[in-house]
């Protein structure tokens, strides 16, 4: 199963010709999940060929406008289309009230319902969970509350390894109780080694999303050793008093974090638009944690097992 992160905008609040405020699409077991959703994330949609129906989920990470302006439109888009499903929005407080009158008034027919879920920004808190995957929120530290999130694979049941099956002609009930690893006993009255029985499933991925915030080692608990990391790098760490007053990181910072936390990879993004050659933000990162990429539009970042 498939398990990528597609960046639709990789710039902070100043959108430029060519890179749009932020947003990504997380794709776990066929699940698509929208994070953040600035100014023209439905245009990067199309661009990026991923299907407006597939996405039943969006995540905002604060009620900043580079990384919600793109919602109405989205939605507007989505009724268009004769959209069924509920959408399920999660955000930290207040976004429904900000939204509501532009739904009663551009959206008042909407074919769907939209259901906001207002998200606690001060705690650690699983936030959604299904059969294959489980979302956690946990505090940032910017300018306003702000989360960031942490999604999991589940780990999945072992398979049960067919020559087993026929080797001790294996009931329905007995194959089932293996595979939830209950001991099984040959006929002989030993007890067969489970790497004869099983076959391992695949370790689980996960993904860690830290939008706006200044360097806190307070979220590496939340990230520790996560396959894939974003963190932002608004500026080159010559300006880290501006990052510090602004409630924004630098590269170095971001490193440190993906470094510290012992992480697979590092994407930095949310890039001020004073620069606009990326290469000196990406050199700063590689100083310290080598694994460390640029999140720019239409990139797509596979996790394999």
């Amino acid at each position: 199963m498939s398990f990528s992160v597609t960046i639709l905008g990789s710039n902070s609040a100043l959108p430029t010709s060519d890179r749009y405020p932020t947003a990504q699409v997380l794709r776990v077991s066929e699940r698509f999940f929208l994070i953040d959703c600035g100014e023209g994330t439905q245009m990067q949609l199309r661009k990026c060929k991923i299907a407006f129906a597939k996405i039943n989920h969006i995540f905002i990470s604060h009620l900043h406008g580079d990384h919600c302006f793109g919602l109405i439109g989205l939605i507007s888009t989505f009724g268009l289309l004769g959209r069924k499903n509920d959408l399920m929005i999660f955000s930290p407080p207040g976004l429904e009230a900000l939204l509501r009158p532009h739904l009663d008034f551009f959206c008042a027919d909407l074919p769907y319902n939209v259901q906001f879920v207002a998200l606690n920004t001060s705690a650690n808190v699983v936030v959604y969970e299904d059969k294959k995957v489980i979302v956690e929120s946990f505090p940032l530290a910017h300018r306003i509350p702000t989360c960031g999130f942490v999604f999991r694979e589940k780990q999945s049941q072992p398979n049960i390894r067919k020559e087993a099956i026929f080797k001790y002609d294996l009931s329905i009930r007995e194959i089932a109780a293996v595979k939830e690893r209950v001991p099984f006993i040959d006929e002989d009255g030993n007890e067969v080694p489970q790497s004869e029985m099983l076959i391992e499933p695949p370790i689980p991925r996960s993904y860690a999303f830290c939008s706006d915030t200044k360097y806190s080692r307070k979220i590496l608990p939340f990230i520790q050793g996560v396959d894939l990391l974003y963190h932002e790098a608004t500026f080159l760490d010559a300006l880290k008093t501006l990052a510090k007053s602004t409630g924004h990181s630098t590269a170095k910072q971001a490193a440190t974090i993906a470094k510290d936390a012992q992480v697979g990879k590092l994407l930095i993004g949310h890039f001020s638009s004073r620069y606009r050659n990326l290469s000196v933000l990406l050199d700063e990162a590689k100083t310290v944690f080598t694994n460390s990429h640029l999140a720019r539009e239409q990139d797509v970042f596979e996790i394999h097992r």
